[in-house]
């Protein structure tokens, strides 16, 4: 298991995983929202991962987004999840969003998933030189809550979205 960058290499797996999340019950947005949307955007997969791959570049961003590197949790040559790590912070990102987001593909959760993906974008946050990462979660949402405690996660409070969500907020300093 491993996290590496968007590529073709994943794109039936990939697919797959986009297709677990639409039929998902009860799904609240999440990070593979704005991945559908750019898949959706594009003429074929491999402009989706160029634009993708650029947005760390600060190219092909849609209005008021920050640069963001985007990885892939695999295992195999199998997509497992997404994680999006934000190279800084906007007000809304500071009070919602945070730095990171990531997704576990529904048939894939609950088996330590969501654990190794942030376990292992922290390293590549502290690589963009991000000292302190904000992290948030839905206040019901107690998978992701244990998650970030477990790696580390200072809870700061909560904010509420302009849809009327509570999110829990967090610090992880990195060492």
């Amino acid at each position: 298991m491993k996290l590496v960058f968007p590529s073709v290499e994943y794109k039936e797996t990939f697919l797959e995983a986009l297709e677990e999340f639409r039929n998902e019950k009860g799904r609240r947005q999440s990070p593979v929202d704005g991945l559908e949307k750019l898949y959706a955007g594009s003429k074929d997969f491999e402009e989706f991962v160029t634009k993708l791959l650029g947005y760390a570049e600060g190219k092909f961003l849609p209005e008021g987004y920050v640069p963001s590197s985007a990885y892939w949790l695999v295992e195999g040559n199998r997509f497992i999840g997404s994680v999006d790590i934000r190279h800084s912070l906007t007000e809304h990102l500071r009070e919602i969003g945070g730095h990171i987001g990531y997704a576990i593909r529904p048939s894939e959760r609950e088996k330590g998933y969501g654990n190794k993906i942030l376990e292992l974008a922290l390293p590549k946050a502290k690589e963009l030189g991000i000292i302190r990462v904000r992290i948030t979660c839905d206040e019901d949402n107690a998978p992701s809550r244990k998650i970030i405690e477990k790696n580390g996660g200072i809870f700061d409070g909560t904010a509420l979205t302009p849809e009327g969500i509570v999110k829990r907020r967090y610090w992880i300093p990195l060492p």
